[in-house]
């Protein structure tokens, strides 16, 4: 079996994440690596939370903290939530862990030892308003390239092109509004990109046909444009330092590296504080330096942060001259919008992943976002799409199987699986029609079509809803209880089944499911077509319960009050 290297985009320090942040990242990641577990691949699903930039210092300034508290508690916060969330990441690290720093700083000094890094003077935007020079991303203007006028002066948001502050329209300062700049020269680090251009693009022509088509393009528009030598250094307080053994100057003057060059580096680092842990039973080097070809590495992130993972992090590595894993597969996302815009906390829209734990438990959410994912196109939440598939797909497919079969059963024949009839033509059709629709669910999942995959899903439940319509056990039982008692143990087999193979999208409704059943030797992986096909894991004579109901209905009224509280207008047609 191979070993499966997972990593997702990290989330930043400062604010809770919405549901895009969750659906263009870590959640499919999650349902990844879980499946992969399930069918006994060697799994490290790794992340960690992206620390450094200006962001987090005027956050932990309005805080009242110092940035290292700040953060430190806005890590706790975060990993709380995607505990909530379910997210069973192997560790979950931080940017700012002693491990980063030490491998980022390594990464410096291999690449200055080779020619790729260049220290220049430069002229940089200070804002004599704020008193400080201006990281890129608080300078603000009108893009050069789209006319898109909040653009920051490290990238647009609205084309994704990379930029330079100098490179803005009518610049002025995120933190105050004001105009009042001015250029000054000072010292910065360079990664001699240019110099590595030909290597990314072996790299990246090696590499496409396994990406998504939205990660190529990305990666091939940037190739295409020429890459261009990019500077590493800031002026922040508060960030991985420059090492003063190999840049004295740059380190008495207090510059740190830039956040893109560290925070890429940062998976390697939380894989190091995860071996750190245990260091007689994990090695971190056997999946990043070195590792063998059985080392498959897989990243999931929205498309925002596809140019730095495709292009300027593999020439980070590259440019080391060291043998670093590099990724084989980039699993990118289009964004989720809410009501065709843009998640705003300022401006009361959308739902931020906190408010939605309180709300719901985690699998309406888990398995709302994976089904609606934007694999191919931008993708668009509202609150009656959701509650539509939440009623229809988990409420009334999944979870009223469920409940009636089991209640049923218990109800006419007691509290253990009913033995009944030999299993006859409908329920060898049933475990055909199963086997193949597990089997194409298995396909999707290997191929990173979630969408596809949860279709596959659904319908491997509504085959189950079908069946128990088609026999009707409630009108079999009047005439022949051999039979009903036949199609209810074949139901309870089939909601085994569904307990198994739903564990990814749903893990704790799926631990219910399986819980139902007196089956202390059970310890099935995954179900093989075979097992599909006979539909008999669950034998004549086990005892089971009836589980309270596994996903309550969305109300009208629940809509209003959703609609109120997060914004949103019912769509027309």
């Amino acid at each position: 079996m191979a070993r499966h290297l997972i990593t997702s985009a990290l989330p930043y320090i400062n604010g809770i994440k919405h549901l895009g942040n969750m659906v263009g990242s870590m959640l499919p990641a999650d349902v990844y690596s879980r499946y992969l577990r399930q069918r006994d691949h060697d799994v490290l699903y790794i992340c960690a939370t992206d620390e450094h930039g200006t962001p987090a210092e005027l956050a932990a300034k309005e805080a009242g903290l110092p940035v290292a508290d700040f953060c430190a508690q806005q890590y706790e916060v975060q990993k709380a939530i995607y505990d909530g969330f379910g997210l069973a990441f192997d560790y979950f690290g931080r940017s700012s862990s002693p491990q980063n720093v030490e491998i980022t700083q390594h990464f410096a000094r291999r690449l200055q030892a080779n020619g790729f890094i260049e220290e220049r003077a430069v002229r940089q935007v200070y804002s004599v308003a704020d008193g400080r020079f201006l990281p890129d991303r608080y300078i603000v203007g009108t893009c050069p390239h789209c006319g898109y006028d909040k653009a920051r002066g490290d990238q647009c948001e609205n084309c994704t092109r990379v930029l330079d502050p100098t490179d803005l329209i009518e610049p002025r300062s995120a933190i105050s509004g004001s105009s009042e700049l001015e250029v000054r020269e000072t010292k910065h680090l360079f990664l001699l990109q240019s110099k590595l251009s030909d290597e990314v693009a072996a790299f990246v022509d090696k590499r496409a046909e396994e990406w998504p088509l939205l990660s190529t393009s990305i990666a091939r528009k940037w190739l295409t444009e020429g890459l261009h030598d990019r500077s590493i250094t800031r002026d922040l307080e508060w960030g991985v330092p420059v090492p003063a053994d190999t840049w004295p100057e740059l380190a008495a003057e207090g510059k740190v590296f830039y956040v893109w060059f560290d925070a890429p580096i940062a998976y390697i680092g939380a894989t190091k504080e995860w071996a750190d842990e245990d260091p007689a039973a994990r090695d971190w080097k056997s999946w990043w330096y070195e590792a063998d070809e059985s080392v498959r590495y897989t990243e999931f992130m929205a498309k925002d942060n596809v140019p730095f993972h495709t292009v300027m992090f593999p020439a980070t590595e590259l440019g080391t001259r060291e043998p670093w894993k590099k990724v084989d597969v980039v699993k990118s996302f289009n964004w989720l919008n809410y009501y065709g815009g843009k998640f705003s906390t300022s401006q009361n829209r959308g739902i931020f992943t906190d408010a939605a734990l309180e709300l719901l438990p985690a699998d309406y959410w888990r398995y709302f976002l994976i089904a609606s994912a934007p694999e191919s196109d931008d993708a668009s939440f509202s609150w009656e799409l959701f509650s539509s598939v939440v009623n229809k797909d988990l409420a009334d497919t999944l979870g009223n199987f469920v409940n009636r079969v089991l209640s049923f059963s218990r109800k006419r024949f007691g509290d253990e699986v009913p033995a009944g009839a030999e299993a006859g033509e409908a329920e060898r059709a049933l475990g055909e029609e199963v086997a193949g629709l597990l089997a194409e669910y298995e396909q999707q999942m290997e191929d990173l079509q979630f969408r596809k995959a949860a279709a596959a899903l659904r319908a491997l439940w509504s085959a189950g809803n079908v069946y128990l319509e088609e026999k009707a056990p409630w009108l079999e039982i009047k005439t022949d209880k051999d039979a009903a008692a036949l199609t209810l143990r074949t139901a309870m087999n089939l909601i085994h089944l569904y307990a198994v193979v739903s564990e990814p999208f749903i893990p704790s409704s799926a631990k219910t499911m399986r819980a139902a059943f007196d089956l202390p030797d059970d310890d099935a992986r995954w179900v093989s077509a075979q097992d599909a096909k006979a539909l008999n894991a669950v034998p004549a004579g086990v005892g089971f319960t009836v589980p309270p109901v596994l996903f309550q209905k969305i109300t009208e009224d629940d809509l209003v009050a959703y609609r109120e509280r997060f914004g949103g207008e019912p769509e027309e047609g």
